[in-house]
């Protein structure tokens, strides 16, 4: 039997990373307060790495008829994953949201999140429509930024680039202000 889905297993993997950086920068932060240094490298990991969690959602565009499997089974599947996924990113976004807060302030940390999300539209754009992966920003940078550049200073050319990146981008908003809000109201309560 062929293993039809078996690339959420990867993606899956690659949408942890971002989770576990997130944990690696509030260790570090707790054990060395106020030395913000420590934080770039795990930053920079978690913010090439952030797009691939929400990126499962776009697998939501493998969901076809198969033969002897019913169609719930594999919505229930890829929702599953997709949902994973989200959560992830948005749990590892509000743990560098409140770090940001205690650096910079409120004002700065509602900046980070924004930045966050537009870039992670951006990548999720980069990975599904032009196939590169989080590593290929470390492997092949000019060629990466070469390709974003190429298509945000050529919008009517590539409109295709701006509705996909502001689509996810504005998902994720939507998704990280209810998921914000609802942990602010937990912590209210506490």
């Amino acid at each position: 039997r062929q293993l039809t889905f078996f690339f959420l297993l990867w993606n899956i993997f690659l949408a942890w990373i971002p989770y576990v950086c997130a944990l690696w920068i509030a260790s570090l932060d707790r054990r060395a307060p106020r030395q913000w240094w420590m934080l770039v490298l795990p930053g920079i990991a978690w913010l090439i790495f952030l797009p691939n969690a929400p990126y499962l959602v776009t697998d939501l565009l493998h969901l076809d008829e198969r033969p002897g499997v019913p169609l719930w089974y594999d919505i229930g599947l890829l929702a599953t994953f997709a949902w994973t996924g989200c959560f992830l990113a948005l749990a590892s976004l509000r743990m560098l949201q409140r770090i940001a807060r205690d650096y910079w302030g409120r004002a700065f940390s509602w900046l980070f999140v924004c930045a966050a999300i537009g870039l992670s539209g951006i990548g999720i754009y980069l990975g599904r429509f032009l196939s590169w992966n989080s590593w290929d920003l470390i492997l092949h940078p000019r060629s990466v930024i070469a390709d974003v550049l190429t298509r945000f200073a050529h919008p009517f050319q590539y409109p295709q680039a701006f509705g996909v990146s502001f689509l996810f981008a504005a998902f994720l908003l939507v998704c990280y202000l209810t998921f914000a809000s609802l942990d602010r109201r937990e912590a209210e309560r506490g």
